[in-house]
């Protein structure tokens, strides 16, 4: 355990404690001394619940089974010291039923692809413009904001797949080869937006479960919404996008320029 999760860990206490303090001068909770500890030691399952589970999907060791669990469990513990249900560190039993789940999990076992994955986070915007020409090779699993924005960078063929964070391409700054490329974006949380330029045939088939969508000015908001857009000309031309846009929870936003 390095010494940048330590230090992290004992940060993440103190501030756990400094919000029980203000909770309970707001009249929030009825907090004293000794009732600090319980949500001590919950916290510290899941920040080592958290600590496993992201080793796990970085191939760095870890536990997704422990990590889920730990994380469950404190999860649990700090809305039962709160009051927000009734469950304390003797009800662990209740939580069994897991082990059904962890038995379904292991038996469909980790697909193979999971071998091409990387756990990314980002924190220069600059880099994530490489990001393109990396992903031919496989997917990432990545964590950040995206763009490719760059004079002439080459659009190649992606399959993209974002926890959390935005992407913004604009295909007008790029070198397009005369073929079909298809680009799949596939993301939890966040929003993503692309500038197309009217010479390029598309087809751009996005969905997402909440949020909204505008494609080429046919909108869409709710819950479960699509959005399928194809140029006049996709069938027939020779360089053409076709833009598969997944995401969970955000906007999706697409525009001519």
């Amino acid at each position: 355990m390095n010494n940048r999760f330590i230090r992290l860990l004992i940060a993440s206490i103190i501030i756990v404690i400094g919000l029980l303090l203000i909770l309970q001068n707001l009249a929030v909770i009825d907090l004293d001394m000794n009732g600090i500890w319980p949500y001590t030691y919950a916290i510290l399952f899941i920040i080592f619940g958290l600590k496993w589970f992201i080793d796990n999907l970085r191939n760095n060791g870890g536990s997704w089974i422990f990590g889920s669990f730990l994380f469950l469990f404190g999860f649990l513990l700090v809305l039962g010291e709160i009051g927000l249900v009734d469950f304390s560190f003797n009800d662990i039993v209740k939580l069994w039923p897991l082990l059904i789940i962890y038995i379904g999990f292991t038996i469909i076992g980790k697909p193979k692809r999971k071998k091409n994955y990387k756990f990314v986070v980002d924190t220069d915007e600059k880099k994530d413009n490489t990001v393109g020409k990396k992903n031919k090779h496989g997917n990432r699993f990545s964590i950040g904001d995206h763009q490719f924005a760059e004079p002439n960078w080459k659009v190649e063929p992606m399959d993209l797949f974002n926890a959390a964070g935005d992407y913004y391409i604009d295909f007008s700054k790029a070198f397009i080869p005369e073929k079909e490329i298809p680009i799949m974006i596939n993301s939890w949380a966040g929003d993503i937006q692309i500038l197309m330029p009217e010479n390029v045939a598309c087809c751009i088939d996005a969905s997402v479960k909440a949020g909204e969508i505008n494609v080429m000015g046919q909108t869409s908001e709710g819950i479960n919404r699509k959005v399928y857009y194809e140029t006049d000309d996709y069938q027939e031309a020779t360089r053409k996008l076709m833009i598969t846009l997944k995401l969970k929870a955000g906007s999706v936003r697409v525009d001519k320029v």
